[in-house]
Order: structure tokens, then C-alpha cells, then sequence
């Protein structure tokens, strides 16, 4: 896999990971998916933030 196909791929995580995220916050306000912990919400968000990071490690630092 090249170097800018898994950015690519790193940025779609973040994104599908972070409108996901959204999605369960908004639902979960509107008591649809009031079952659901606020730790999972948290778990999306820092996971996405964490997928971000080695995004932009892995285009910047590491030049294989």
C-alpha cells in the first residue's frame, strides 16, 4: 500500500469515525439513543483524534 493511499484511507477513518461520533451525540440529546454511555461518544472522538495524529505522522515524519 503506498504512502498516500493509507493517508487517504487514514482520513476517511477520521471522518467516518467522527460523524459517527456526531450522530450519536445529536441522537443521543434527542433521547433516541439515550442508552448509550457517554463514554462511547468519548471513545469515537478520541479515537478519531488518534487516528488524525498517525494521519498526519505518517504524511510528514515518516518518509520510508
Amino acid at each position: 500500500m503506498s504512502q498516500s493511499s493509507l493517508n487517504r484511507r487514514l482520513i476517511q477513518i477520521v471522518g467516518i469515525l467522527l460523524g459517527i461520533s456526531v450522530a450519536v451525540w445529536v441522537l443521543r440529546g434527542f433521547g433516541i439513543l439515550s442508552f448509550i454511555p457517554g463514554g462511547i461518544i468519548w471513545l469515537l472522538l478520541l479515537g478519531a483524534i488518534a487516528i488524525g495524529i498517525i494521519s498526519y505522522a505518517q504524511r510528514t515524519w515518516w518518509r520510508f
